[in-house]
């Protein structure tokens, strides 16, 4: 029996493991990439751009596979892991590199206190179910006071004192309390940065309504929000005589209080409605300036001739 087509035919749909070409192709695998240096073959691409490309794609990922397979592994719960080496080529980044968090309170206090992380396990075993537990969340080691079928009543405790809801309570309030220092955290190290947002956003808004047409006709950027302003709120312009009377009763009453706060402290102007010292300066611009300077040339006038008689 001739078996050759057979092994011919296994042997087209199978190719070898080996890649071999003109120029070899670098691989990199601390970067999983493979540069293939041979120019194409314009004909062949011409001819079937879609199998071409294919087996230009083909070439590369079995030369990628067939380095990958020759790198040192090691275990994992997910099976063998290759180590990768280091990359060979210097690819450049589009951003710089992200600055280090900030460190928390409680970091900065361990750091300065010698205080080593140690890292505690989820799972705590049990002496009394004799099996291993979590030591948070459903079930867990922290919920045992909780649970357990005989508590201790201090002896000051009320008659209606319940010691399984005070140890449900108490671990309620602890919850909170890291809750409360995990925001606390976040807005501490949010802060300048959400602060700096809020300008950038405010100068933006502020530059759109700067133009002729108060930015009716320019673009809006994506995510660019509208800034609001404080809408100003006017009294009506007809209103009855009863909601009048009161409103000049309460600009009287006003000006009362503000005056006896003049005279309690007469060098204090900027917490009285009618500044004085503005009122003079705007009198002196007009006639009423005149009559003032009339007025106290008079007085001195009167004065000297008291005086000479």
């Amino acid at each position: 029996m001739d078996v050759s087509n057979i092994l011919a035919a296994h042997a087209a749909k199978y190719q070898s493991v080996t890649v071999e070409k003109e120029t070899p192709l670098e691989v990199d695998p601390g970067l999983l990439m493979v540069t293939d240096l041979n120019p194409i073959d314009e004909e062949s691409y011409n001819d079937s751009r879609e199998d071409y490309l294919q087996s230009l794609a083909r070439d590369g990922v079995q030369s990628l596979f067939a380095s990958l397979f020759s790198l040192p592994t090691k275990q994992s719960p997910d099976g063998p892991l290759a180590i990768l080496p280091p990359p060979v080529y210097q690819l450049p980044r589009a951003k710089p590199l992200p600055k280090p968090k900030p460190p928390t309170k409680w970091e900065r206090f361990a750091a300065a206190k010698g205080i080593q992380k140690k890292v505690r396990d989820k799972k705590v075993w049990d002496e009394e179910k004799q099996e291993w537990v979590n030591r948070w969340g459903r079930n867990g080691k922290n919920k045992e006071v909780e649970e357990q079928w005989i508590h201790e009543v201090p002896a000051n405790a009320d008659v209606d004192f319940d010691p399984v809801k005070a140890a449900r309570d108490a671990r309620k309030v602890r919850v909170s309390k890291n809750e409360k220092q995990r925001l606390q955290n976040l807005a501490r190290n949010a802060g300048p940065q959400q602060q700096r947002k809020e300008e950038i956003d405010k100068t933006l808004a502020s530059t759109r309504v700067s133009t002729a047409s108060m930015g009716k006709f320019d673009k809006r950027l994506e995510g660019e929000k509208k800034l609001r302003g404080v809408k100003r709120k006017f009294e009506p312009a007809e209103a009855s005589a009863e909601q009048e009377k009161k409103s000049s009763l309460n600009l009287l009453a006003k000006m009362e209080s503000d005056s006896k706060k003049m005279r309690a402290a007469p060098a204090d102007e900027s917490s009285s409605v009618l500044n004085v010292r503005k009122a003079v300066k705007f009198a002196s611009k007009g006639r009423g300036g005149i009559a003032l300077a009339r007025q106290s040339s008079r007085g001195k006038g009167a004065t000297r001739g008291k005086g000479r008689r």
